[in-house]
């Protein structure tokens, strides 16, 4: 290492975020990036452990502290060699990525882990400043046609990956714009909609073919999907949001958070829509404390809402960890996110008991607390706090619940593929479906989960199409992967 005793001289130091009162009235991410000093002495508290836990906390087995080591000897160009070397995207991941490898750092025992997500984005970030970030199509093609159902970090990774390989990739979007999440679900002041179009570009300029507002499985044969490609990848999302079954549910003003996002995304885009769903001059209450309902909640912000109010069922997580949540598991802590720090109210162990309104409309959301006892068997239940009922003044809500599974009506029925006990598209060893040539990575094969490990498992899963197409592969196997591993 370029300074043994960095992580006893320097202490932690994240990116600054831009003043609150200004980043709320735009959609600009909310970072200031470091100076090349900062970015070296943050690098040099990487002690180059004898066993990197943060290697095995990443779903992608990233060389964390190979690069780390580069970056604070200042040779930026093979910091994106060896970065690049295991992840495609780093521009995403080093921004929206909640960075589990952190939690793994081994600095995490007693102090403050490096600042791996920060170090990952100012690597890639350099490297496309100084233009050594280009396409780079394959030498030589295989003339084998391989087909990507789906656009977001997985299809990505995997379509990337098997151009690599040499095969002649297509990418199936069945929405307008290209990048799934990325470009529909995650909101602007996190990830600016010009990083993921840089990286499509390039992708293009490699030779990758991708076709918009194709829903195949509707309109697309899976026909012809058979009859035209050798193999195909299904990358889809897990898109069926869980809902709130209660009375009340049918009156306007509520929706599913990924609608309201996925809108201002593309108003951004200058795509308008007929219902429109804004939380200005309102009583927003959001349904959901993960990272969803905290976009909504910077959206919210942003928008002009008169109140926002974050409501989550659980019981509020503690300030450190449990003795029984020891490091290097992934952290079960309070968390704070920036949208958090812009304002607004967050509630636990809350559960809604019904929504009232007025002329068709929601006004009101009734609630009741609630607590976790266990039963005489040992079960745990919920039970409410008797007198705990409270109301809310609630013009819009928005369920940020989570996903239950892929969408079923189309592409998975037409095949009819084989699923697993929670909805997903069940595969072999080999990420193969129960259907021949038919592969599947990604939300829809192991159920909602990171962006990192969706890029991940569209690697693997790239080599094992291009293992199945050759009877032999020179793409990487990705070592940090697992279908059986959650964040």
């Amino acid at each position: 290492m370029a300074k043994i005793t960095g992580f006893k001289e320097f202490k932690r130091q994240n990116f600054k975020r831009r003043e609150v009162k200004d980043r709320v009235k735009d959609w600009k991410e909310i970072y200031f990036p470091w100076t090349e000093k900062q970015a070296g002495q943050q690098a040099s508290r990487c002690m180059d452990c004898g066993v990197p836990f943060c290697n095995n906390g990443c779903p992608l087995g990233n060389l964390i502290p190979d690069w780390n080591d580069l970056v604070s000897k200042g040779d930026w160009k093979k910091a994106i060699s060896q970065l690049h070397a295991t992840n495609n995207f780093p521009e995403f991941t080093g921004r929206i990525c909640p960075a589990p490898c952190e939690a793994s750092c081994t600095l995490n025992i007693n102090s403050d882990p490096v600042a791996i997500e920060f170090i990952e984005k100012t690597i890639v970030e350099r490297a496309f400043e100084e233009g050594w970030i280009k396409p780079m199509p394959p030498e030589t093609r295989t003339n084998k046609k391989v087909a990507v159902i789906g656009s977001g970090p997985a299809g990505l990774a995997a379509a990337q990956q098997l151009n690599r390989a040499g095969h002649n990739v297509t990418v199936f979007e069945r929405d307008n714009v290209v990048g799934g999440l990325l470009s529909l679900g995650i909101p602007e002041f996190k990830l600016e909609k010009w990083v993921v179009k840089r990286r499509i570009d390039l992708m293009k300029k490699e030779g990758i073919n991708f076709k918009t507002n194709i829903n195949v499985g509707e309109n697309y044969s899976t026909e012809k999907l058979d009859n035209n490609f050798d193999a195909i990848c299904l990358a889809g999302g897990s898109t069926i949001p869980r809902d709130l079954e209660v009375e009340g549910r049918d009156l306007k003003g509520i929706h599913y958070a990924m609608e309201y996002l996925t809108q201002q995304n593309n108003y951004h885009e200058g795509i308008h829509h007929e219902d429109v769903i804004h939380a200005e001059d309102k009583h927003v209450v959001i349904l959901g404390g993960g990272d969803t309902g905290a976009d909504c909640l910077g959206t919210s912000h942003r928008q002009g809402a008169n109140s926002v109010t974050q409501l989550e069922l659980m019981s509020a997580p503690p300030n450190e960890r449990s003795i029984y949540n020891p490091w290097p598991e992934w952290p079960l802590i309070m968390r704070t996110s920036s949208a958090h720090e812009e304002g607004g109210e967050r509630d636990y162990s809350v559960m809604t008991k019904k929504l009232s309104g007025e002329n068709g409309r929601v006004t009101t959301l009734h609630a009741v607390k609630i607590e976790f006892v266990k039963d005489t068997d040992g079960n745990t239940k919920l039970e409410e706090i008797p007198n705990s009922e409270f109301e809310i003044k609630a013009d819009l809500v928005l369920l940020a619940m989570g996903f239950l599974h892929p969408q079923k009506k189309g592409l998975i029925q037409s095949l009819k593929l084989e699923l697993d006990s929670k909805g997903n598209v069940k595969t072999d060893q080999n990420m193969m479906s129960s259907k021949n040539k038919y592969f599947a990575c990604g939300d829809m094969n192991h159920g909602q989960s990171l962006v990192v490990r969706a890029i991940a498992s569209g690697r693997e899963c790239a080599r094992n199409i291009d293992q199945s197409l050759m009877g032999s592969t020179k793409l990487p196997k990705v070592r940090g992967f697992s279908r059986a591993s959650q964040v």
